[in-house]
């Protein structure tokens, strides 16, 4: 059994509004693709997802319990001090599976996936689960009938993303620098970071490790 990730590049934002005034963020398009070889080689059988989905719609997404985080997290469990979105509906159409998630603003990394999102920056989607690989013939694996999603929808960062957090480091943006003491302490260790590559004039090719590093550090 092998950790098995998918991205999906674009996903749209939508904001709805309550009764109550308050406005909600969601992001929507699809979670999973079926019967297709992606970009890394392997092709889910769309049986296979049938009945994963099912499962993972009985067991967590109908009790509120589809969480994902922001970010490449390293193993199968989704941990709950990383969480960023709830994943409200994953419904069949064709052979994509099409997601729909709730950003959650009261979380830290939800306030930083929707400061991201408000500041104009695309986030994608990766499944992330567990299960056998089979090689074909043709050069492909395709994925095993024992496939577990862990989340049908990390949220993950285009090359955007690490822009607008230099950005918002050295413009002192809220949603960055406010939290607690350790991640105002972080942010003023990474600015200084910053600030010594902008120096060497490396800043640029350093700017995805830097984000990493901070989301990381949360």
């Amino acid at each position: 059994m092998k950790l098995i990730r998918e991205e999906i590049e674009s996903v749209k934002v939508i904001t709805e509004a309550t009764k109550s005034g308050k406005k909600n963020l969601y992001i929507e398009g699809v979670f999973l693709q079926g019967n297709i070889k992606n970009r890394n080689g392997r092709m889910y059988p769309v049986e296979t997802l049938q009945r994963e989905v099912a499962r993972y719609n009985k067991e967590h997404v109908d009790t509120g319990r589809a969480l994902g985080e922001l970010g490449h997290p390293d193993g199968p469990t989704v941990n709950l001090d990383r969480v960023s979105h709830k994943i409200t509906s994953l419904k069949e159409s064709g052979t994509n599976f099409i997601g729909r998630a709730k950003i959650l603003e009261s979380t830290p990394m939800g306030k930083i996936a929707s400061s991201l999102l408000s500041e104009g920056v695309k986030l994608g989607v990766s499944s992330r689960g567990i299960g056998s690989l089979k090689p074909t013939k043709e050069g492909f694996n395709v994925v095993g009938e024992d496939f577990m999603l862990a989340t049908a929808a990390d949220i993950v960062a285009d090359p955007s993303a690490p822009d607008a957090f230099v950005e918002g480091i050295m413009e002192g943006k809220e949603w960055i620098w406010e939290g607690s003491i350790l991640r105002e302490k972080k942010a003023e260790e990474i600015k200084s970071k910053i600030d010594t590559l902008a120096g060497q004039k490396a800043l640029e090719e350093h700017k995805l490790n830097l984000f990493d590093e901070f989301i990381n550090s949360l």
